[in-house]
């Protein structure tokens, strides 16, 4: 019996390190986007939906005013979501530089308040491209420029483009930069292999009249999460090969990690719970092999504890999947500048797959804590 448990063990990690070699083909697959000249007649709506963030806000809207493209061809919108802090009055300090202050004040209760910020604010913008990002992000000057090239060159319906974690403190906030790493490729990855399957809000951009004559988060707003990836289906299931990653270091957002260890179990719990409405079988697949091959990592560690002659197999296994997770990681973090995270990865390798276990269970089964609100 154990025999055959140590066998499965083993095929399971074959079929993770085949999955991990296809997303690799597919972050290979992106070519790394430069550009000449700022084109200038595109006009972009920049959104954000903000709630107590009076400690991060200020930076953001600066680099978004900051930025090297026409002031004439770009507008910010930012959208308060009932902030109890000092966040709306610092937005609206801003107004004289054309920054656009939108506060939510529906009476009933809303499951997906930043969707609703969004789609408020969509409403009232004027640009054809749509780019989202967060309160809390920074980004280079040449971030709106490089997006909008990319847009222009290629024309795209939905763009994802890459985010970061950068000034970590500790050890803790090192290893989730380097597993965000591998997040952010895993969704370049999948739209480079022509299958999108994730990308992130922080850096997103769509053309307004799609999101309009898809319905919006129409389908997909009972759930507190989902406005970037769960739209990103919604485009690719109506316009298959229109989706692109704009794969350029200058196109990054940069944000923080979590401090601590409850706050980062509540950020997963809200991305894993979009899973529920994944529609395309083959993301499905891809995420349920990924998952029971982590399951089977950890099973026969256990075993190894009541049976070390076991140790040698799982020695195999561990290194199977540290050996395939260099091989995507080394060129990803080769693009984003963080090649020396590479150093925690032995141990990223280990202690990935029981909190994989654990978020993916809890992540679709219960409600979570975001911005202090419980919602599912």
């Amino acid at each position: 019996m154990i025999s055959i448990l140590s066998l499965l063990s083993v095929i399971f990690t074959i079929i993770y390190v085949i999955v991990v070699l296809f997303l690799s083909r597919g972050w290979l697959r992106l070519r790394n986007f430069t550009f000449k000249d700022i084109q200038v007649h595109t006009k972009v709506s920049i959104l954000i939906a903000a709630r107590n963030e009076e400690d991060k806000i200020a930076l953001t809207i600066d680099d978004i005013l900051k930025q090297q493209y026409p002031k004439e061809f770009f507008e910010l919108i930012v959208v308060d979501d009932h902030s109890t802090d000092h966040t709306a009055q610092i937005i609206a300090s801003y107004a004289s530089q054309g920054v656009k202050l939108i506060q939510l004040n529906e009476s009933e209760p809303l499951n997906s308040y930043k969707k609703k910020a969004i789609a408020e604010a969509i409403k009232t913008a004027t640009g054809e491209l749509i780019i989202t990002t967060d309160a809390d992000c920074r980004m280079s000057p040449l971030w709106l420029a490089t997006i909008v090239n990319y847009y222009n060159q290629h024309g795209y319906k939905l763009i994802s483009s890459p985010v970061a974690y950068f000034e970590e403190k500790s050890v803790f906030e090192r290893l989730q930069t380097l597993e965000f790493s591998f997040l952010i490729g895993l969704g370049a990855a999948g739209i480079g292999n022509q299958m999108p399957s994730t990308c992130n809000g922080a850096n997103l951009a769509y053309r307004k009249d799609v999101f309009e004559e898809l319905g919006g988060f129409k389908g997909i707003d009972d759930l507190a999460s989902g406005d970037d990836e769960l739209f990103l289906h919604k485009v690719a299931f109506a316009y298959p090969g229109s989706i692109g990653f704009c794969k350029s270091y200058d196109a990054i957002v940069f944000t923080h990690a979590k401090e601590n260890l409850k706050s980062f179990i509540q950020q997963r719990k809200r991305w894993a719970s979009k899973s529920v409405k994944y529609k395309d079988k083959r993301i499905v697949a891809l995420a349920i092999s990924v998952w029971i091959s982590n399951l089977s990592l950890i099973s026969h560690l256990l075993f190894v504890a009541f049976i070390p002659s076991l140790f040698p197999v799982f020695i195999i296994q561990y290194l199977l999947k540290m050996g395939v997770e260099l091989w995507f990681l080394y060129p990803v973090l080769t693009f984003n500048k963080r090649r020396s995270l590479l150093i925690f990865l032995p141990f990223l390798t280990l202690l990935h797959p029981l909190y994989l276990i654990y978020i993916g269970i809890a992540g679709n089964s219960g409600k979570y804590n975001w911005k202090g609100r419980m919602v599912r």
